[in-house]
């Protein structure tokens, strides 16, 4: 058929649709075989400052923080919004333990502990070698019931308190201990589902760390895992948050979206968001349902894959 557009009004249509092509593929995705998404991309609640750290508990409820505006937010079963915590001191990272207990990375810098029934909270370490522990970031928990984390410099005192950034392992006991100091800015951390390897995913670089677990708090020779992709014309751009399924694989948020690898390393492929996400956890009654903390929202995904849960 001929066009009955003129030369100019086409060369407009055409350079809109240049434009509009990427947003019309953001959150718009081709399932990752055996992955997902299984289903749309939902945008299940908006109006956050910054989100981060969502977490599910044995109930069917996921919590998640807005770093600042110093809440931790509760999302039950049937998607129905609520603040669990008014006055957070900056909570980033969190996970659920099997004793009711909601985990938190206090960026003021603390780890601790909310009771999911009373809120109660307690303290479990907020010190490392007698020195304030910077800004801690993300964690996970261990079968023994210990804490990886992460104390990067984001929001941390000048001069930093612990004089550099670092992982460390929190034992049921309450011992510190650093276990990782020469990575620019440590930001994720997560286990394999067999608890034999600590993966570090840094925001200063694009390689991906993996360390061999040889005991509760002891660690192998760190080793790259994986190298993110990065958006066209950029270098050396790391992740925020992961989270992993049953099979291995690992859900690594990035600038492009969740980076999805599997246990070699190899990238499966790529979950793109509206917004660019900062964590990530799977939820729901199965463990089927991704749930996104990404900017000022938080969105969840129907995914064939199954999420591991931790802390058991």
């Amino acid at each position: 058929m001929k066009s009955t557009l003129s030369a100019p009004r086409l060369l407009v249509a055409c350079v809109l649709c240049l434009l509009w092509a990427p947003l019309a593929h953001a959150g718009e995705n081709d399932p990752i075989p055996g992955v997902g998404p299984a289903g749309k991309i939902n945008k299940l609640h908006t109006g956050f400052k910054f989100t981060e750290g969502p977490a599910a508990d044995s109930e069917g409820n996921v919590y998640f923080s807005d770093i600042p505006n110093q809440k931790i937010h509760k999302v039950d079963a049937k998607g129905v919004l609520s603040t669990f915590i008014d006055k957070s001191n900056r909570a980033n990272g969190l996970m659920a333990d099997a004793k009711g207990r909601l985990i938190a990375c206090e960026m003021a810098g603390a780890i601790t502990a909310y009771d999911l029934k009373s809120k109660e909270r307690t303290v479990l370490a907020d010190k490392h070698d007698g020195k304030p522990f910077n800004a801690p970031n993300d964690l996970v928990l261990d079968k023994n019931g210990g804490i990886y984390f992460t104390d990067p410099t984001f929001s941390a005192a000048k001069p930093l308190p612990q004089g550099k950034a670092a992982v460390y392992y929190l034992s049921v006991k309450g011992d510190v201990i650093r276990l990782v100091d020469d990575l620019p800015n440590p930001n994720g951390v997560i286990l394999s589902p067999d608890e034999k390897t600590l993966y570090v995913i840094p925001t200063g670089q694009a390689e991906m760390m993996a360390y061999a677990v040889e005991a509760p708090g002891k660690i192998g020779k760190g080793r790259v895992f994986c190298t993110l992709k990065q958006p066209e014309g950029k270098k050396g751009g790391g992740g925020d948050g992961l989270t992993v399924d049953t099979k291995g694989n690992l859900y690594i948020t990035s600038a492009l979206g969740l980076q999805v690898f599997n246990p070699k390393g190899e990238l499966l492929g790529i979950i793109r968001l509206p917004e660019q996400p900062a964590n990530v956890t799977f939820g729901g009654a199965d463990l089927r349902t991704l749930y996104v903390t990404a900017r000022t929202s938080l969105y969840t995904a129907p995914m064939e894959a199954t999420g591991h849960v931790f802390g058991k």
